[in-house]
Formats: structure tokens, sequence, C-alpha cells
């Protein structure tokens, strides 16, 4: 018997599966596919992503495989720069092949002792107050104390639980490619100058230029566009097809925003795709997605590991559920901008005006990283519920110090103490600390449970997020 069963191995599956090895929780991850995409979609991770990548010790193989690009222009591509004096140790957007980052992931969690098996598809969910059935296309079934469907849009797990998944269908379908063109590129910029904002081709190094075009029609994205239909939209909208050729990757998105009604059914989860979709302006779901995975992790192994305290496991859902709601407010927001008509553009040009003020650009900008999140974790000061970014330390950078998953006591005062929660809490006593407080307690995800200089508040604090103390 398994304690958790995974279904699906992409970026969140993936990232779930090393946390809760962390806490040496027995992990399987089920996989419908046999091979990796043929297709190869460049990604990109936002700050809060790359934070977490340094958090967990990944940096540096994202790193050697990615390529650094300034922060900005995020924002329903307006183009301006990121604002001054971001508070992260990490300003920069970091674009990355999607199957080298599921790879980087699927690898460390099998470092990790997770096990993978490729070619499994879940066709069966049952549960009851022990744990939660798995069966398998080919008829296996599989015990666990707990399951997490991580397997995207169209996830088998969640219409299996019969949670809704309410939003709004497609109004608008897109074609997104990667393919080498014909023509020079002076000409490129000459024909598509103003012809409009769902249309564009921009290089992408090795002489490939990344091609967007609106589709003809609403259609089903699970069959891949073919060469032929960028061909003939290009020529429909632009009156040449600019002899692309050589494609090596084509993708079709829909504007489509849903978001379950539940992330929790009783011992079976939902995190990523599976719980919520929305178009790709801004480049977020890849990112919520991993950060889903993060939330979750410390929490279900808590669960599993027998210290969790009530209510920790549900405060998944209380906490990522709004943050989705609104990734899909400002990704809608983001599709109106980008609509040719009147009205919308009207709305476009103000919003490129307010832009140059640095609190509405800083504001946008933290919104689309996920570094302006901020979980209601109750009363408290304004850095409560907010994360806690890399900063110096005696030891170097803080957030080596949290390569474990485990919760961190930040402090100063150099007269705290974790006391018996010490098997799940460290404790570094720093006065030089680069803080604007006195000690701050971070649950494993990085973001402040605590701020102040009581042990009694602190251990109130403790016993809230890490269950009882160990006699």
């Amino acid at each position: 018997m398994f304690d958790v069963i995974i279904a699906g191995c992409g970026p969140t599956g993936a990232m779930l599966a090393g946390e809760l090895r962390l806490h040496d929780v027995r992990v399987l991850v089920l996989e419908k596919d046999t091979e990796p995409a043929s297709f190869v979609r460049i990604v990109g991770l936002h700050i809060r992503s790359i934070e977490l990548m340094a958090m967990r010790g990944l940096l540096e193989r994202v790193l050697e495989r990615g390529r650094k690009r300034p922060a900005g222009a995020y924002f329903a591509a307006i183009d301006k720069p990121a604002p001054p004096g971001l508070d992260t140790a990490h300003a920069y957007l970091l674009g990355i092949p999607q199957p080298v980052i599921v790879q980087l992931l699927e690898d460390h969690a099998i470092a990790l002792g997770a096990e993978v098996r490729h070619g499994c598809a879940v066709t069966g969910l049952e549960q009851d107050d022990e744990g939660v059935t798995v069966e398998l296309a080919d008829g296996e079934r599989l015990r666990a104390r707990y399951a997490v469907g991580c397997d995207g849009a169209r996830s088998t797990v969640r219409k299996l639980l019969g949670v809704g998944f309410p939003g709004e269908p497609a109004r608008n379908d897109t074609l997104m490619g990667e393919m080498k063109v014909g023509v020079p590129p002076a000409e490129i910029a000459a024909r598509t100058r103003g012809i409009g904002l769902r249309l564009a081709l921009r290089p992408f190094g090795d002489g490939a230029y990344q091609v967007i075009v609106p589709a003809a029609e609403v259609s089903d994205r699970a069959e891949p566009p073919t060469l032929a239909d960028f061909r003939n939209q290009l020529r429909a909208i632009v009156g040449t097809d600019f002899g692309v050729h050589s494609p090596r990757w084509m993708s079709r998105f829909g504007d489509a925003t849903r978001l379950a009604e539940r992330y929790r059914i009783g011992r079976v989860l939902l995190a990523g795709d599976a719980a919520h979709i929305h178009p790709p302006t801004g480049g977020q779901g890849l990112n919520l997605g991993v950060q889903d995975a993060v939330n979750l992790g410390w929490k279900l192994a808590a669960q599993i590991r027998g210290w969790a305290p009530d209510q920790l496991l549900d405060s998944y859902h209380a906490e990522r559920r709004p943050v989705a709601a609104d990734v899909l407010d400002n990704t809608r927001a983001q599709m109106e901008l980008l609509s040719p008509g009147p009205g919308p553009q009207a709305v476009r040009r103000l919003l490129t005006e307010l832009m140059d003020f640095d609190e509405v650009n800083r504001h946008l900008l933290e919104k689309i990283s996920a570094i302006g999140v901020r979980y209601d974790l109750g009363a408290g000061p304004d850095l409560v519920g907010r994360r806690l970014p890399d900063t110096e330390v005696r030891s170097g950078r803080l957030y080596r110090l949290l390569h474990r998953g485990r919760g961190l006591l930040l402090d100063r005062t150099e007269r705290l103490t974790v006391g018996g929660w010490a098997d799940r809490v460290d404790h570094l006593a720093d006065p030089t600390a680069a803080l604007d407080v006195v000690a701050v307690l971070l649950r494993p995800d990085g973001h402040v449970a605590w701020v102040g200089d009581n042990q009694r508040d602190l251990d109130d604090r403790l016993a809230r997020w890490f269950g009882r103390p160990t006699t």
C-alpha cells in the first residue's frame, strides 16, 4: 500500500512527488503517456517558481537548461520594463523547454525515492475511510491512503470525483508554434505592423520564430494543428504565409476559464490544471501548478506522518483556490486587452499610460509573477502570509536552509526556541540576518506564519501549523 498515488507526471505531479518524498512519504506517480510530448514548447518560469526551485536546491540545474530574460512586459504583452527594486534575488523570467523542466522535476523526485510508472492510465477511483483504490486501464488495482489528481485540464480524477468545473467555454482559439520562415526579418516587421494583437512572429534564436495567429474556429484542442493551418490563417490575415516551414512544435489554445468547486473530496485532492484552466496570457499556468504542489506537499505529508493539526490539509483549498481565481480574472482581463475592438483598445491605451507609474507596473508584475500572493493567515503584521525573499543570512542565502522542506525559525534575538517542534522546524539564531523584523517563522513553502519576539506567541503559532510538540 502506498501513502499517496499521484495521477499525472507533468510539472505539478513531479514537483508534488518530490515534496512528499522530502518527508519520507511513499509515493507512486502514474503517467498515462509512455513517451514525452513530441513537440518542445518553451515555457517561462516566473519569479516565484524560480524562488521555489532555489528553496529545494534545484535552481542550478534549471538555470543550466534555461535562458534568462528580463522581467517585464508580462501583462497583456504591454511593453513596460520591470519597475526598479523588485523584492527578490531573482528578477528575471527563465525560458525553458517544457519537457526539460518536467524531466528535471521527475528525476529529482525519483532521486528522492518516488516511484514513477509511465503508460499507466487511471480509469477508476473509489475511496473509503481507510484509503483510496485506483484502477488502471489494464485492470490493475492499487491502494493508497490518499490520491492526488495532477492529470491536466481533462482530468480523469476530477471527473471520477464528480467535482464541478464551472466557468466559461472557449470563445476564441489561437495557434501557436515555433518554425522557420522564408523571408527576411524586415519583411515580417513591415507586414505585421498594426495587424492585431493576437498575431505575432517573434525571433526565437537558431533561425526559428514563435508564430502566433488566430485560429479559424474553436475546435477540439486534443488534435494538434497542422502547418497548413498556420499557412492558411497567415494568408487570410496578412496576405502571406511568410514561407513558414520546418515546425519544431505546434499547438492550439483557447480562452476557456474554469475553476474546480473543491480541491479536496475526502482522501482525494486536485492540483494544477486538474483544478483550474485559463488562457496562457502572462504564462502563468505551469507556474500556478508548481506553486500548488509546494503548498500541498508538506500539508499532505503532515497528515500522513500523523502530526498535522486540525484543518491543515483543508487550508490547501482555502489558500490556493483564491489564488487560482485571481489568475482566472487577470487572464480574462488580458484577453480583453488583446481584443482588436475599439473599446478594448481604448482601455489598453489607458492602462499603458497608467503603467508608467511604478506602483501600477509593480502591482501587475507581482500579480503575474506570484510574488505578491498573501495568504489569509489571520491577524498580524502585513508580512504574515507573504513569502519571504531569499535574504542574506550568516550562512549565505536563506533559501539554502529550506532544501529539506521543513519549517524554519529565523531568529535575530538569539533567545527564542522551537522546543518540541525541532523534528519539524529548524532554527537559525542569527542577529546579522537581513530582516526588518526581529524574528519570523517560515512554513516549508517559504510563507511567513509568525512575526514577533514573544516565545508564548511563537509556541501558539508553532502548534497551529506544526501540530503538537514532541514530548
